[in-house]
């Protein structure tokens, strides 16, 4: 891609439905998340992580998809968009999995997300399309489980992100292979 990692796509949405709505611009905010989405806050918002201790920090405070997977998605028939797998973020130029946890995203004018961990396909994938999660996951060379329905992020510095916001990205020393959050 030229132009280098991009925001292409922003969503949010209060409550907490499956899919997100595409927006023109959304704020994020330090230690929350996005503001006015369903799954913002200090502690976990995911329903069943509720239930389990809703004490928990939140560590998907910001979920990021990359647009070369709906690309992907959508050549195996599934007919989706930007929004439509519970994303805030639709990236492009970012093999968002491959990054270490603890990655920095510097995003538009000064919003900075840290990578904290691997979105874990789930049945409500394949309760917006049939078959859905299965495609969402996949083997390695070596026959490691590979998630691929994005990454999961908390908001170090807020600010406003936009279609078209350049992504800048800042490794840790040491790499940390994500797992799921």
């Amino acid at each position: 891609m030229s132009g280098g990692p991009r925001v292409t796509h922003v969503a949010s949405r209060p409550g907490h439905s499956f899919s997100k709505t595409l927006q023109d611009a959304i704020t994020l905010v330090a230690g929350l998340g996005v503001e006015g989405d369903g799954h913002a806050g200090a502690t976990v918002q995911h329903r069943s992580r509720v239930a389990r201790d809703p004490t928990q920090p939140n560590l998907r405070q910001v979920h990021l998809i990359a647009g070369e997977l709906h690309d992907e998605l959508n050549a195996a028939g599934f007919e989706l968009g930007p929004g439509d797998l519970g994303e805030n973020l639709t990236t492009r130029g970012i093999d968002l999995i491959a990054l270490s946890a603890g990655t920095k995203l510097y995003l538009g004018a000064g919003a900075v997300i840290e990578v904290t961990g691997l979105r874990n396909p789930c049945i409500q994938l394949d309760r917006f399309r049939p078959g859905l999660m299965a495609a969402c996951l996949s083997r390695d060379a070596e026959g490691r489980l590979v998630r691929k329905a994005g990454v999961m992020g908390i908001v170090l510095t807020g600010g406003v992100v936009k279609p078209g916001d350049a992504i800048r990205i800042v490794t840790p020393a040491v790499f940390r292979a994500l797992e799921k959050v």
